[in-house]
């Protein structure tokens, strides 16, 4: 992929792999900005490559599923998730030249459905910090109901702060996935409330992995997950009656307008075995 095709980013290039942290990802070709590559202090990547670099064996299905992103499928009726082309697909459109450095990324934004004028905005923030346990990524997501009407979540599993591991994160390829509250296993952690969720994984001769940490402040925190075998999670506090699957339950929320919702989250990008439990606590405080 030519470099041109980025906004941003040429700075990351120039450092050492092990070093590199990801670059934000922005501009007509994409529906939605991401942070890609996801590596581990060690310099191991374990994103998946397709469809920005791909590798041989890698999976081709969701090919929105790009390193680290924020979506959501139903904002007044508009998808926000999937991709399927633009006279189908809402966008999160940059309103004016992202930042970034090798400490952060920020991005303000505007939520456009397909053939409409922007029904809100959004500004995503991004801090890097490498610490001896591990390669912390901190996203702070505001939406803002700012363009005359309120913005309504609708319940859907398809949605949040979430990122796709490369194949060796498969859970049917040996991978552990496990939450805060000692559940393993996707069928344990999809969907249920934990403060945190965490993929890892053999790679490379030794353990990595990403914890994913849900900030208290938030809104329904602890949050649900949709937490998939195949390498993907996300932090998604919209939905409950399609996590449940009880016809009672009601996850949507609406934000009035004039109004602004911040979500914070922090992964923790690793190698071996973190104490994850203190890792959380640090940033809950």
């Amino acid at each position: 992929m030519r470099r041109r095709d980025l906004i941003l980013g040429a700075t990351c290039g120039l450092l050492r792999a092990a070093e590199a942290q990801p670059v934000l990802y922005s501009g007509e070709r994409w529906d939605k900005p991401f942070l890609y590559p996801i590596r581990t202090l060690a310099g191991k990547t374990i994103s998946r490559g397709w469809p920005l670099e791909p590798r041989a064996g890698d999976s081709e299905d969701h090919e929105w599923h790009r390193g680290f992103w924020y979506g959501h499928g139903d904002i007044n009726g508009a998808d926000f998730w999937r991709e399927q082309g633009r006279d189908k697909t809402a966008r999160l459109v940059a309103r004016a030249a992202p930042e970034q450095s090798r400490h952060g990324a920020a991005i303000e934004l505007a939520m456009t459905p397909p053939g409409g004028k922007a029904m809100g905005s959004m500004r995503q923030e991004f801090r890097f910090t490498d610490t001896r346990d591990a390669r912390l990524l901190d996203a702070t997501i505001t939406i803002r109901a700012d363009a005359g009407q309120a913005l309504r979540f609708g319940d859907t599993d398809d949605g949040g702060f979430a990122f796709r591991l490369s194949e060796a994160f498969r859970e049917d390829r040996g991978a552990r996935l496990r939450n805060s509250e000692g559940r393993t296993g996707t069928k344990e952690i999809w969907g249920k409330p934990a403060r945190w969720t965490d993929f890892s994984a053999e790679v490379g001769g030794g353990r990595a992995g990403v914890a994913l940490f849900d900030h208290p402040s938030n809104l329904r925190h602890p949050t649900r997950w949709h937490a998939r075998g195949y390498g993907l999670n996300a932090a998604n506090p919209f939905a409950l009656k399609s996590f449940t699957r009880d016809p009672a339950a009601e996850g949507s929320y609406t934000l009035p307008a004039g109004k602004a919702l911040t979500l914070r989250y922090r992964a923790a990008i690793y190698d071996g075995e973190p104490d994850l439990e203190r890792l959380w606590n640090e940033f809950a405080r």
